[in-house]
């Protein structure tokens, strides 16, 4: 799909379609299995539970952002295969989105309610980065992906040890966050300031408390 051939309303309408695939439950198949699938479901305390449910469910806050962030730059966007790379990554994460919803489902939990609220602020903040220009749109898809991995990362050490369902998941995505950063730094992604990134940071941290809660 190629966003810069479409009207204003036309991507307007995208943009809202985008999160209606996105937060509406439905029966999505992700294009990749579930690296998750294989493994036997483990005995959980009460206690390690609920902390996968809220880290799970973090992660799944976060990919739903994702979707609104990537289609927003992708709209955006004034280098086709900027587009292009932006909706790829989008497509990606659904696979994670479907991942981590699944594995909510498992541990008897659903996702975020505040669903909707995470996909719109990411969107409006995509739309922001793309109108930037290509160089900040991927400097800001870059940044976004660094620190994506840093909760994953931190994700790692506090899900139970015998977790593996959820820790075989967060790990697939974490390898996957990664290269999405690094394809966006081999496509001139700029360095953004120190105060745009700390403003990230502050965002991306009021999103992760209320998620787990919420």
């Amino acid at each position: 799909m190629t966003f810069l051939r479409f009207s204003l309303l036309d991507k307007v309408m995208i943009g809202l379609q985008g999160a209606l695939d996105t937060c509406v439950s439905q029966d999505k198949l992700p294009s990749q299995p579930n690296p998750a699938a294989m493994l036997a479901e483990s005995r959980l305390t009460e206690a390690e539970k609920k902390r996968s449910i809220g880290l799970m469910r973090v992660n799944h806050a976060g990919e739903v952002a994702a979707q609104g962030l990537y289609i927003g730059q992708a709209i955006t966007a004034r280098n086709l295969e900027i587009a292009a790379q932006m909706r790829e990554a989008a497509n990606e994460e659904i696979d994670h989105l479907i991942w981590c919803e699944q594995r909510l489902t498992e541990l008897d939990s659903g996702p975020s309610r505040l669903s909707f609220l995470w996909y719109m602020g990411s969107l409006m903040m995509g739309t922001v980065a793309g109108i930037a220009g290509d160089r900040w749109n991927l400097g800001f898809l870059m940044e976004t992906e660094y620190q994506v991995m840093t909760h994953l990362q931190s994700h790692q050490q506090k899900l139970a040890s015998q977790d593996k369902k959820s820790r075989a998941i967060v790990a697939q995505m974490l390898e996957d966050e990664a290269k999405h950063a690094h394809h966006a730094k081999l496509a001139g992604a700029a360095e953004l300031p120190l105060c745009l990134k700390k403003l990230m940071r502050t965002t991306s941290k009021i999103m992760t408390t209320l998620a787990y809660r919420f």
